[in-house]
């Protein structure tokens, strides 16, 4: 089959809600800054009727990631579940406006509503995050169009999913797919808790059947166990032919199996809101890959492409 795609990417489907906020509203709404929470519904109610002044936007990480690979003009497509109410129209209509392919069935017969990430950004550029994953944790491998992913150059798998068991069974099915059409795999470890939680089966995981590997530092030490940076890489080399590890002001390293590159993190002038900052360098990495370029022209596009996003709120 033909590549008629860059990059397929399976993720959370997510409407993101982005309001400016300050510590104060953190501390009485039980919000860890900078973290990531996992909410019920009626709480997402009770904290988006709380938060200031809004704007949307379709996100989760991988639909963060997509859209910005899009927005280099790479040819995408996503696969993400919503459910039929206003969110599950407005994120089809905002991925499919960047040109995004998205075919995914919408959720029916069901009551639970399209998933919603409340993202209070403080001054200091600060996201704390508050997701209810609604229709987004219902995905499953029905989901995955086998002839999409079969003509992908490379599909990326969003770390969040793997903490279900239908987001575990898809991701092996996708990598099923892409590996069976002599296409590349690619995950992102998105969080410390997902990394906690499941890594003895992440580790077996990537090593079956992941190419390229994203994380930022704190995920790869907390895989390995160690606070040896430098000692986890060593070990993530005997696990995946390829990662792009991020640290923050320092960068970002590329590991290859047998070289390791150091890449400068792009200038920004302000910081002023870190939302998707990971996901956007991932969206430059992938990118540069779908376009043979070197590794290390991958990173610097990735770090310029996290220094944008950062440098703007939303």
């Amino acid at each position: 089959m033909p590549v008629e795609y860059d990059i397929t990417a399976v993720g959370h489907a997510i409407v993101d809600v982005l309001a400016p906020s300050n510590d104060a509203f953190l501390g009485k709404h039980d919000l860890p800054k900078g973290s990531m929470t996992l909410i019920d519904s009626h709480r997402a109610l009770s904290l988006s009727e709380a938060m200031n002044e809004s704007e949307m936007a379709s996100g989760g990480s991988a639909g963060n990631t997509i859209s910005g690979a899009a927005s280099f003009g790479a040819k995408c497509a996503y696969v993400g579940k919503v459910a039929h109410d206003a969110m599950g129209e407005f994120f089809a209509h905002d991925l499919r406006k960047m040109g995004v392919e998205f075919r995914t069935p919408v959720l029916h017969d069901d009551p639970t509503p399209t998933g919603r990430c409340l993202i209070n950004v403080t001054p200091d550029g600060q996201r704390t995050m508050a997701t209810f994953l609604g229709a987004a944790a219902l995905i499953n491998p029905k989901d995955l169009d086998e002839d999409i992913i079969k003509a992908s150059q490379i599909t990326y798998l969003e770390g969040y999913l793997f903490d279900t068991p239908s987001g575990r069974e898809t991701f092996a099915k996708a990598s099923q797919i892409a590996r069976s059409a002599g296409r590349k795999t690619a995950i992102t470890l998105s969080d410390g808790f997902v990394v906690n939680r499941w890594r003895e089966d992440l580790l077996a995981f990537i090593d079956r059947h992941i190419d390229v590997v994203f994380a930022n530092e704190s995920e790869l030490l907390a895989l390995f166990q160690t606070d040896d940076f430098f000692k986890a890489l060593g070990w993530l080399r005997t696990k995946a032919d390829l990662a792009f590890i991020t640290r923050s002001e320092q960068g970002s390293v590329v590991a290859k199996m047998d070289d390791t590159h150091t890449v400068k993190a792009a200038k920004c002038d302000q910081v002023v809101d870190t939302t998707g900052a990971g996901d956007s360098y991932a969206a430059g990495v992938l990118f540069g890959l779908t376009q043979g370029l070197h590794v290390t022209a991958c990173a610097e596009l990735g770090s310029l492409a996290a220094a944008e996003v950062i440098g703007h709120y939303g």
